[in-house]
């Protein structure tokens, strides 16, 4: 790995990813507080105290407004990648960062907590935004051998800024009465950052040959990327993409529906995604205070035992960064998932006999800690790694507009629906989340293909059996989708609908 990748993977997953990991969690520790700011702001406006219901639905629409508008971001991202590029977009998503980080920073001071809910939901646009611009930014610029351990930096980053959250929100430091907008506002921080480092960067090589016929550009940009000239297979196979991109055309997420070739591919990572929401992770954490309280931790010192979960996140991550090129993603999702589907399946029995068998509570701490394990090693990090590696340049922007789409919608459905199932299931919820861990499992051991070592065309191309289409590499001239290009030309002259990308 030369210094510019790095450079580039570091500034790119600071800048952006950390402020999504940094917003899903800044809330929690000074909830108490930001409520009782609310309660005084309604209380000195309009002379009584506010409602309990009241005041519980805006403390809803503070939590659930940041994923609704990640899934807005989400529905961004085609239009901006395609016309401003993976840098650009990112530049400008920024905005969407330090504009609600002053907001928030003085809503305090404002006497407005209208501001604070209007900035999650801006925040959440810059999150939905960055989850997948930034693994597609670094997956296009990242040599192959290396291209699955740089698409879980994003991840690591995200995770990281859940640590830093929870570390700046202990009540010592930021999450009391008087740190709380601070701790809001150094969402800015990071975006401030790279707004001033990745103009010094190079745009996607990718993008420059394929989408803006600028192979010059795009050769420089490899030959700094890479450290070295001799850059002419690199451009061969980007050439031999560009070939088929022409036949494919631009797909917008309606073609993409109907595009034969890409069918499983878009199934694939529709249950990826729903599988990293749905798999239980937000249920963890939220019993997990329940658990160590029912373990003998004192009160005041949950927190910092929530922080040492954290921290695990982060090294477990870490760890995939650095096993998944020798393991492979298909390893590591089947290990990932499956570890949640039994951590789950046990700690339903442990919480159910920790009332009457002394030492089930250990074991439920001990399912937590495990469970954390599974998720960060391959349900959090690997289906953003798929989406990039799974789909061409003109493919790409369309599948991260619904692989982001479906894992914000999952996100603030199980935001809306978990706390029901608690009160009607109790612990029994887990073994919900056991469910779709293992029929997940089941899906990516019959259907998802290994793509370790692999270019794009190639994955693609082992894809081409199951999608019953036939794909005919040529260095000379390349023939590829036929099959498929031919449905889509149909669907094209039949239907007038807008593109959606």
């Amino acid at each position: 790995m030369t210094l510019l990748l790095a450079g580039v993977t570091l500034v790119s997953a600071f800048g952006s990813s950390f402020q999504y990991g940094y917003n899903v969690s800044v809330i929690n520790s000074p909830a108490v507080f930001m409520q009782e700011f609310y309660n005084h702001t309604y209380l000195d406006r309009k002379g009584i105290p506010m409602e309990s219901s009241f005041q519980t639905l805006l403390w809803s629409l503070t939590v659930s407004m940041y994923p609704l508008g990640g899934f807005f971001g989400s529905l961004m991202v085609g239009p901006l990648v395609n016309k401003c590029g993976r840098k650009g977009t990112l530049l400008i998503n920024n905005i969407f960062s330090i504009v609600p980080a002053i907001l928030m920073g003085t809503s305090k001071v404002a006497k407005t907590f209208e501001a604070i809910i209007l900035s999650r939901i801006i925040v959440g646009v810059c999150a939905g935004l960055s989850s997948n611009v930034v693994p597609m930014y670094l997956g296009e610029m990242s040599p192959k051998n290396l291209r699955g351990a740089v698409g879980v930096v994003p991840q690591l980053f995200i995770t990281i800024g859940i640590l830093i959250a929870q570390i700046l929100g202990l009540t010592d430091i930021l999450g009391n009465v008087e740190g709380w907008p601070v701790l809001l506002g150094l969402t800015g921080i990071p975006a401030v950052v790279e707004l001033l480092l990745l103009p010094f960067f190079p745009e996607s090589p990718r993008y420059l040959l394929i989408q803006k016929g600028n192979e010059e550009q795009a050769r420089q940009a490899l030959k700094r990327l890479r450290g070295w000239d001799d850059v002419d297979d690199e451009i061969e196979e980007m050439r031999r993409e560009d070939q088929s991109e022409k036949l494919e055309g631009r797909l917008s997420v309606f073609n993409l529906f109907t595009f034969r070739a890409l069918r499983w591919q878009l199934i694939s990572i529709i249950v990826m995604m729903m599988g990293q929401q749905l798999s239980g992770i937000n249920a963890i954490f939220y019993y997990a205070n329940d658990i160590f309280r029912s373990a003998g931790v004192n009160e005041n010192n949950v927190q910092y035992v929530t922080v040492g979960i954290g921290a695990v996140n982060v090294f477990m991550t870490c760890v995939a960064v650095f096993i998944i090129e020798s393991l492979g993603r298909r390893l590591l999702l089947l290990a990932g998932f499956g570890i949640c589907c039994v951590s789950s399946a046990v700690l339903t029995v442990a919480l159910n006999l920790q009332a009457t068998v002394s030492w089930m509570q250990y074991l439920s701490i001990a399912c937590v800690i495990v469970y954390i394990i599974g998720h960060a090693i391959g349900a959090s990090p690997i289906p953003s790694v798929m989406i990039t590696e799974m789909f061409l340049q003109s493919s790409r922007p369309a599948a991260f507009m619904v692989g982001g789409s479906v894992h914000w919608l999952c996100n603030f459905t199980v935001g809306l629906v978990f706390l029901y199932m608690v009160e009607g299931l109790g612990a029994y919820c887990f073994l919900v989340f056991c469910a779709i861990c293992l029929a997940t499992v089941i899906y990516i051991f019959i259907i998802v293909p290994e793509t370790k070592g692999k270019t794009f065309m190639e994955i693609n191309q082992s894809m081409a059996k199951r999608n019953k289409v036939e794909i005919q590499m040529d260095k000379e001239k390349l023939n590829d989708f036929q099959p498929a290009f031919e449905t889509l030309e149909q669907s094209r002259t039949s239907c007038s609908l807008p593109a959606l990308a």
